[in-house]
């Protein structure tokens, strides 16, 4: 009998998060949408670039940011420094001598997160603009991302990620592509439940300084502020993916442990809305499971195979992902092998990284992941 519960409750767990959620929140946003009362407004933004070592992009980055289609003298571009050793600085340097609008502020190594509370701490403007070093922005990404801005229950703005390569062995565009669809569900709703580091702004008001990561808690915080954090499909933002499905995978772990962070020990849960807390159980929650939903899955379908009916389809199912997967780690050239290849690596890093950040919680810094810069 507990078993059998085991069974459907990881298969539902499974299904809801991959296939019913995104397809009801979808339904629910064409029925229940609130719109952004967006408008052509153009508010004094600080736009900070955290790097480190990031001296092969960080001169491109900035002529990308002095290309946006925004007023000059209501933009300020920090380049914040996480104790670059190599010529990061200088570059800087030498582009603010020669536009004001660009400085470098050095801080002490401590990581991304602790570069970022600093530069918003020392810094003014009404709005915080964020972006990484490797990442290129269409020329009126500012200008796009800001307009909602104009309601004055947006506390935070999210725009659209592209992945530029196709080539090598990752796949995650195809997810990425799936998750901005699913986000524009949730924005729809009232408000997403993560974000990405590419490219974002939050209202200086409604700016909270936090240790558990910008991307899943800038948007929980604002929910919790009674402020909406809304996704812009039309600010476009590109950044090259890993190369190969093993780089992602290791991306994935590193990232995930700050998930887990928030979820255990930042509240994420706590003093929402009723809608944003199902988004939450089943965006997140469910999602980050997803890796131990499975191995229940296994363990259950083979206690119960011998009984047949749904158990042996189910059984079956897992096998066939299993040879799939397969096929894909050795790159045979199998329809849907390196897309299943994909799905398990990514699903056991859910496992693997809720193991590291219990055994060592979460590194303040990291290593650029291989092959995006």
């Amino acid at each position: 009998m507990i078993a059998k519960a085991l069974f459907w409750g990881s298969l539902a767990g499974l299904a809801w998060t991959h296939a019913g959620y995104p397809l009801a929140a979808a339904a629910a946003a064409r029925v229940w949408g609130r719109p952004v009362k967006r408008g052509d407004v153009t508010p004094e933004v600080t736009l900070i670039v955290p790097a480190h070592n990031e001296e092969q992009v960080i001169g491109a980055r900035l002529d990308n940011l002095l290309e946006q289609d925004y007023p000059a003298d209501r933009l300020a571009i920090v380049v914040a420094s996480d104790a670059s050793t190599d010529g990061t600085e200088a570059i800087v340097e030498e582009i603010a001598a020669g536009d004001g609008r660009v400085s470098l502020l050095r801080c002490p190594r401590g990581g991304k997160l602790a570069a970022i509370n600093r530069s918003v701490r020392q810094t003014g403007g009404e709005v915080l603009a964020f972006s990484d070093a490797n990442t290129r922005w269409e020329p009126d990404a500012l200008r796009t991302l800001v307009r909602s801005f104009a309601d004055p229950d947006v506390g935070y703005v999210c725009g659209q990620l592209r992945l530029e390569r196709a080539d090598g062995t990752n796949k995650e565009g195809v997810y990425w592509r799936y998750e901005m669809w699913l986000r524009a569900s949730e924005s729809a709703l009232g408000s997403i439940t993560g974000g990405n580091g590419a490219i974002y702004a939050v209202r200086r008001s409604d700016w909270v300084e936090h240790a558990y990561g910008q991307d899943l808690g800038l948007p929980d915080a604002m929910v919790k502020q009674r402020k909406r954090a809304v996704y812009e499909p039309a600010a476009v933002a590109f950044e090259k993916p890993s190369r190969h499905v093993e780089d992602e995978y290791h991306r994935k772990v590193r990232m995930l442990k700050w998930a887990w962070r928030h979820m255990l020990e930042g509240g994420m849960l706590r003093d929402v809305t009723p809608v944003y807390l199902v988004e939450l159980v089943s965006h997140r929650v469910l999602r980050y499971a997803s890796g131990a939903l499975h191995v229940v899955l296994l363990g259950t379908t083979v206690l119960l195979i011998s009984e047949g009916g749904v158990y042996a389809l189910v059984g079956l199912g897992q096998a066939a992902l299993a040879l799939l997967a397969l096929a894909g780690r050795l790159g045979l050239p199998v329809p849907g092998a390196a897309l299943a290849y994909y799905y398990v690596l990514v699903s056991w890093s859910t496992i693997a990284s809720l193991a590291d950040y219990l055994r060592s919680g979460v590194p303040p810094v990291w290593d650029k992941a291989e092959g995006t810069r």
